[in-house]
């Protein structure tokens, strides 16, 4: 048969409200579409103003610089001869809409708005956008003045269409619309639309491309087609990082796949299929009878062909073959610890340098959670290398500019050492309480990775704001007596155990940001540099962190990451980056190191929360995840947990956790802007909408959970005994 035809799709790294950027990132991926001979071009949501501009979407501004993008887009040559679908708000009757618009040759064919909107987790889009409610309907939509004098049209189709070229059928489905239970590329592809395009703004959390493969690849399993995927790539200005891995899949198959985790800002996929294809695997009976029954979609007609119109072999630039060659791809996965090597590290090069900052400074305690930290910074100098080895221009200019250079100097970074010990800087703050164990592993971790690194002592400073303390008030606050020996700083209250320990905490932030502001002088250079936090997602959770402590910062990459996540990730890169100091941060046993070691304590952080970072994962899954109060995590739990812990064992533990998150759920509200990895991220600011003021005693809940713990069964025991004849 042969009917051949040439699809792109693609990643664009878009930044909010960036429409000069955004503009050239939107016309450099036509011009490679159009060089691989593609007649129909894909790109990501919003992509004109950003996807993550926010209340911004409510400001007129917003739609009217789109518009004016828009129309850049229609007069240039390079949206020429080729179908594109592009991205952007528009307000319809006084009603602001999230739409996709399709134009060909210098005209508008269709606006085509969401109809099911991202509501949830990450996403406020009712907030900004109402979704179209009008299935199966066109409506009249008058073009702005701008675009009027550049397309010649007055009004053109808006509503939920499809378009019809000559040889076949295509119509979108935006985001969000892939993942509701009726998705309207069902009715779509039944009334004989073959090709599917959508366009999406879907944020990066570990294990989550599984999920998205798999709808897409479900999209046309049962039904047949083409599905085009587009995604945003990259910090579009928030905690997310879109992760891109634009992908072009027929009837149930992947045939193309972009990358998850990249530096480039431009990323163009394609694929030459036939779609003769589809109508082969549309030949079957009971499919026919559905479609032959279905209400038909408004079609607009586009007086245009996608294919040559003959067998003419592969067109030039065709990357992925043609016609009935097309081979499925084996769909490329990243392994937890690959994600967490390269999200947060994308994440935090964009960042970067769109902030205009000339590096990073993180405080390095000899601890797992700094420890990745600086492994994760590491991995970003590694990638830059890379991507500056392989000719990528952005990215050596960025670093050129983050190292402070002229615009014409001939600097290319080509070592990850030597590019980190220039935009990397750690520092041990040290007390009379710090082991020399963590003070070695932080200064060997920093010499191998190359940071700039900083060994102190901060004793002084604590004891003049403890001599402060006691010359205002007159007492002299202690330790707990916690197996310190006679004579030992100890013997104080629970309160002036915590003071202590928050002092020092405290006062090493305050350190930091004294650091990252003039170290870049120290050394010569010019700028500030961004505080780093090392918080991970569990003990935020818990609350397990001083509000205010080092563990304030500008951006954390692993404030959304399990702990049992990154000792999985520092294990990996022990190996992957041939850093053998790595296994001892994974041996060392977690510790603040903010109390006195005596001969009979050690200050441990397991025991200081009362329960392991293994149960926090646990109670965080379900508390976000499943949805869980007090009573329904008890009950869960006593069938999960119920063969090793008895019901009251079990009882206890959730009513613990429980009355300490509420106790610390203030300090979510403090939480510096995370990288968002994990599904049950306790961010306060966006993902995790929840009081911050609760009666911790939960009586009624915690009472119902002691009546039903104390008449169930203790399976525990009954295992414990040993089986007789």
């Amino acid at each position: 048969m042969g009917h051949l035809i040439t699809l792109a799709t693609c990643s664009l790294n878009q930044w909010a409200l960036d429409f000069q950027g955004n503009l050239e990132r939107i016309l450099q991926s036509i011009t490679v579409a159009k060089s691989q001979g593609a007649s129909l071009r894909v790109g990501p949501e919003l992509e004109i103003p950003g996807y993550g501009c926010l209340d911004h979407f409510l400001e007129g501004d917003t739609v009217l610089h789109s518009w004016e993008v828009l129309a850049k887009i229609l007069a240039s040559d390079e949206a020429r001869d080729i179908v594109c679908d592009i991205g952007m708000p528009v307000m319809h009757k006084n009603v602001i809409y999230n739409c996709r618009v399709i134009i060909f040759d210098g005209k508008v064919v269709l606006i085509r708005p969401k109809m099911w909107m991202a509501n949830s987790g990450n996403y406020r889009e009712l907030r900004y956008f109402i979704p179209w409610m009008k299935p199966k309907t066109v409506e009249d939509h008058y073009l702005p003045r701008i675009i009027q004098s550049v397309t010649g049209q007055v009004k053109v189709p808006f509503g939920d269409a499809v378009i019809s070229t000559l040889d076949t059928c295509f119509g979108v489905e935006l985001c969000e619309e892939l993942f509701t239970p009726a998705s309207p590329h069902i009715l779509m592809g039944l009334d004989g639309v073959e090709i599917f395009t959508n366009s999406s703004g879907s944020h990066h959390e570990l294990r989550k491309l599984h999920t998205r493969i798999d709808l897409i690849k479900e999209a046309t399993t049962k039904l047949g087609g083409i599905y085009l995927y587009a995604n945003q790539q990259g910090c579009d200005g928030d905690r997310l990082y879109y992760d891109g891995c634009a992908m072009i899949a027929v009837n149930g198959e992947i045939v193309a796949q972009g990358s998850q985790f990249s530096l480039n800002d431009v990323e163009v996929v394609t694929a030459t299929v036939d779609i003769e294809d589809v109508r082969a695997a549309r030949a079957v009976s009971s499919r026919g009878m559905q479609a032959a029954g279905v209400s038909p979609y408004p079609r607009i007609e586009l007086n245009v062909s996608l294919s040559p119109g003959k067998f003419s072999g592969v067109p030039e630039g065709s990357i992925e073959g043609f016609g009935h060659w097309v081979r499925t791809k084996e769909v490329r996965y990243h392994s937890p610890e690959e994600e967490i090597a390269l999200g947060p590290a994308c994440w935090l090069w964009d960042y970067l340098r769109r902030s205009g900052a000339n590096g990073y400074f993180v405080p390095l305690s000899g601890g797992i959670d700094s420890c990745a930290t600086a492994v994760i910074v590491f991995s970003m100098c590694r990638l830059v290398v890379e991507a500056a080895t392989a000719g990528n221009k952005q990215v050596i200019s960025d670093a050129r500019r983050i190292c402070g250079m002229a615009p014409d100097s001939t600097y290319i970074p080509n070592d990850p050492t030597e590019f980190c010990n220039r935009i990397f800087h750690t520092c041990f703050m040290g007390t009379e309480y710090s082991s020399s164990d963590t003070r070695g592993r932080a200064k060997e971790l920093a010499h191998i990775i190359g940071a700039y690194h900083i060994d102190l002592n901060m004793d002084t400073v604590v004891t003049a704001v403890r001599t402060l303390f006691a010359a205002v008030t007159n007492r002299v606050p202690r330790f707990a007596n916690r197996g310190a020996g006679p004579g030992e700083d100890a013997g104080g209250t629970w309160a002036e155990n915590q003071a202590l320990q928050n002092i020092q905490a405290r006062l090493r932030m305050v350190l930091a940001y004294m650091f990252a502001q003039l170290l870049p002088w120290v050394r010569g250079g010019q700028g500030g540099l961004l505080v780093l936090g090392s918080a991970n997602v569990d003990e935020s959770l818990r609350g397990y962190f001083t509000k205010y402590d080092c563990s304030s910062a500008d951006v954390n990459p692993i404030g959304g990451i399990s702990k049992t996540d990154l000792k999985k990730f520092i294990a990996y890169a022990e190996t992957k980056f041939k850093m053998p100091i790595l296994h001892s941060f994974l041996t060392a046993v977690p510790t603040a190191e903010l109390e006195p070691i005596t001969k009979s304590y050690v200050q441990s952080d397991e025991v200081d929360m009362g329960m392991t970072y293994d149960e926090l994962s646990v109670f965080g899954r379900l508390r976000k995840v499943e949805k869980c109060g007090p009573y329904s995590m008890f009950t869960k739990l006593v069938h999960e947990w119920g063969e090793f812990l008895s019901p009251k064992q079990i009882a206890d533990k959730v009513k613990f956790f429980f009355t300490q998150h509420a106790r610390n759920r203030h300090k979510m509200t403090t939480l510096t802007p995370s990288y968002h990895a994990e599904s049950y991220s306790p961010d306060d600011n966006r993902f995790d909408l929840r009081p911050f003021l609760y009666n911790s005693l939960f009586s009624w809940q915690f009472k119902k959970i002691d009546d039903v713990s104390a008449v169930l069964p203790d399976r525990s025991e009954t295992l414990k005994k040993p089986k007789t004849d």
